[in-house]
C-alpha cells in the first residue's frame, strides 16, 4: 500500500462539482492518497442532499466545496485540497484544471456535462476526463459499467437519468462515484 500511496501523492485530480458524484469521488481519492485535489462548486448544502452526498447535518447551508475540503481534512493530512466557490464555465475549467493529471466531471445538469466534455476535448485533447452518466434510481447493478472513448471515460449505465420517478439515491450514486475514482486510479496506475 505504501508504494501505491507514494505513487499517488505526485498526482493532481480536478473535480468539477461537489455533490453526489463529486463529494463521494473526492473522498475515495483522498482515502487512497491522491496528492492534490482541485474541487469546484458554487452550490450550498441543502438538507435534501444528505441522502447521497458526503456531508453532515451541521453543514447544511455551507458551501459544498469548503465543507468537502473540511471533511477530507478530517480523514487525511496527506491530500492537499484547493476548493473554489465558483460556477464553472469553459474559461474557469481551463484556468483551474490545466495542471491536473485527470479531470472528473460531477455535474447534475446535462448542459453542464456537455460543456465540460466539449471544453476538455478542445482545450486538453490528451487529458483524461472521467464522467458520470446514468446513475438514477436503484437496482440494475449489472448495467453500471465504465467505457472508454479516446480520453473520455464514461461511468454509469448511460441511460437512467434523474427524474421524479428515478431520483438520485445513495447506492447507485455511490457506485458510480466510486467507479469514477477507481477509473482515475486505473488511468494513473494502470489496471494492476
Amino acid at each position: 500500500m505504501n508504494n501505491i500511496k507514494n505513487e499517488l501523492k505526485k498526482y493532481t485530480v480536478g473535480i468539477a462539482g461537489c455533490g453526489g458524484l463529486g463529494s463521494n469521488c473526492a473522498m475515495a481519492l483522498a482515502r487512497v492518497g491522491i496528492g492534490k485535489l482541485i474541487i469546484a462548486d458554487f452550490d450550498t448544502i441543502d438538507l435534501s442532499n444528505l441522502n447521497r452526498q458526503y456531508f453532515f447535518l451541521d453543514q447544511v447551508g455551507q458551501k459544498k466545496c469548503f465543507a468537502l475540503k473540511e471533511n477530507i481534512s478530517k480523514i487525511t493530512r496527506n491530500t492537499v485540497v484547493e476548493a473554489y466557490d465558483i460556477k464553472l464555465s469553459p474559461t474557469e475549467i481551463i484556468d483551474l484544471f490545466h495542471d491536473c493529471d485527470v479531470i472528473v466531471e460531477a455535474f447534475d445538469r446535462k448542459e453542464m456535462k456537455q460543456m465540460i466534455v466539449e471544453t476538455v476535448i478542445t482545450a486538453f485533447p490528451k487529458k483524461p476526463l472521467v464522467v458520470g452518466s446514468g446513475l438514477a434510481g436503484w437496482g440494475h447493478n449489472n448495467s453500471i459499467r465504465a467505457r472508454k472513448v479516446d480520453n473520455l471515460y464514461i461511468c454509469g449505465d448511460e441511460s437512467r437519468e434523474t427524474s421524479d420517478d428515478l431520483p438520485p439515491l445513495a447506492p447507485r450514486v455511490g457506485i458510480v462515484a466510486n467507479m469514477q475514482a477507481n477509473t482515475v486510479l486505473e488511468i494513473l496506475l494502470g489496471e494492476g
